[in-house]
């Protein structure tokens, strides 16, 4: 894994960003495993190693933008941890198509669920893709893969979008003090910095971001 590399990373910058998750914005998500269970490979001399199931979960994640038209993904900006993911989802306004997809973007619209077309709408089909890979292989219908909720936050401004495609770039580099690692050496001052930033964004714009789990991912003293 190559450290972050600013100039190679300024390929995009920040849309329109609604409240509305399901008009156009830019949002960071965590996604963790069941139990925090070590699912996805393993990281070794600072380079995360994918099993079988970490590639499934790769897959997915980029196949929701080939059958999603409204979401755009980028390859620098996913990581896949041993227990958790790390990705910056773009929704995007220039859909220019009236096929709408369903509720979670590979299935018929259903009564209930997230509302198409938006950030939960997207989760949703890639959770339960990649769930349904994992225990087809391994042979265990309905055993979950996923925490059930999930973290996310609507990046604001490039600041806050250029550090986080570090910590992203970066996050098996630092996986000997992530908090998800039972061996870590100590708390990661890079996530910490993050958090600190991310929520002096939210005080500016006290509208905007929900959490969807029950502490932040990364940090010591998460929500509560």
């Amino acid at each position: 894994m190559s450290e972050y590399e600013p100039r190679r990373h300024r390929r995009r910058s920040i849309r329109l960003k609604g409240y509305d998750y399901t008009q156009p914005g830019t949002y960071f998500v965590t996604i963790c495993t069941h139990q925090r269970a070590h699912l996805f490979g393993r990281v070794v001399d600072g380079n995360m190693v994918l099993n079988e199931w970490g590639q499934i979960v790769r897959d997915e994640w980029f196949r929701s933008a080939e059958i999603r038209a409204e979401i755009e993904l980028f390859a620098d900006e996913f990581v896949v941890m041993p227990n958790h993911v790390h990705g910056i989802i773009w929704i995007v306004d220039d859909v220019g198509t009236t096929n709408h997809v369903g509720a979670t973007g590979r299935s018929l619209l259903r009564p209930r669920g997230p509302a198409a077309r938006s950030l939960g709408s997207f989760i949703a089909g890639f959770k339960s893709a990649v769930t349904k890979r994992i225990n087809a292989r391994r042979g265990t219908p309905g055993m979950p893969v996923w925490q059930r909720n999930y973290y996310e936050h609507i990046i604001r401004n490039e600041r806050a979008l250029n550090a986080i495609r570090r910590y992203i770039a970066e996050n098996s580099l630092r996986w000997h003090i992530d908090r998800h690692n039972p061996g870590a050496v100590g708390p990661d001052p890079m996530a910490r910095d993050l958090w600190r930033m991310l929520q002096k964004d939210d005080r500016t714009h006290p509208r905007g971001g929900e959490t969807n789990d029950d502490d932040h991912p990364d940090t010591p003293e998460g929500r509560r």
